[in-house]
């Protein structure tokens, strides 16, 4: 019997589809370009899709309560349904309005999320030390909720930008990464 040299086990990352990765990065890469310089549209495209999602998710649900056998939970099945549909018909007939909308819902959840976290840390202080990085955190939350409430238009606007920043470095590393995989590939 001849001897053979063991087999090196493929590296994990080597099955992963390089092209796959780089076409995630190049429209991460475009929507980010868009975000950045069609801010409008993009905040109109997401207050949209949000809209037709709330639509047809309530669609499925009135479907999903004449299908339902138990009688109880019927109607909140098909309450909800009809939410969903009141809901989706509003962002489309008012998208500006949606929009705003939804700022102050996430105005009003860093907010609170930033007072509880303050809470939380002042609770935590006889627990652990650097709790102040909690209270930091929370006054940090407190104060994006305040601002984006009393400037919603430049929060909206902010938001946007900070997706496209984030969106273009996230398509350019997904970039960065599929090529080093395709030399990784090739090699």
């Amino acid at each position: 019997m001849a001897y053979t040299e063991p087999q090196q086990p493929a590296s994990p990352i080597s099955t992963v589809v390089w092209g796959a990765l780089a076409i995630r990065g190049i429209f991460a890469v475009l929507f980010g370009l868009v975000a950045l310089f069609w801010p409008g549209v993009t905040v109109l495209a997401l207050v949209l899709l949000i809209g037709a999602y709330a639509f047809v998710d309530g669609i499925f649900a009135i479907v999903a309560a004449f299908r339902q056998a138990d009688q109880s939970v019927r109607w909140l099945i098909l309450l909800e349904g009809v939410l969903g549909i009141v809901i989706g018909v509003v962002v489309f007939i008012w998208p500006q309005s949606a929009a705003v909308a939804l700022l102050y819902l996430i105005a009003a959840w860093a907010i609170i999320s930033g007072i509880l976290e303050i809470v939380a840390a002042v609770g935590l202080r006889r627990a652990i030390e650097g709790e102040w990085a909690l209270i930091v955190g929370g006054v940090a939350s407190v104060i994006f909720g305040v601002l984006l409430a009393v400037w919603p238009g430049a929060g909206l606007l902010a938001l946007v930008w900070i997706f496209g920043i984030y969106a273009l470095v996230f398509g350019v590393m997904q970039l960065v990464l599929a090529f080093r995989v395709r030399k990784m590939q090739n090699a």
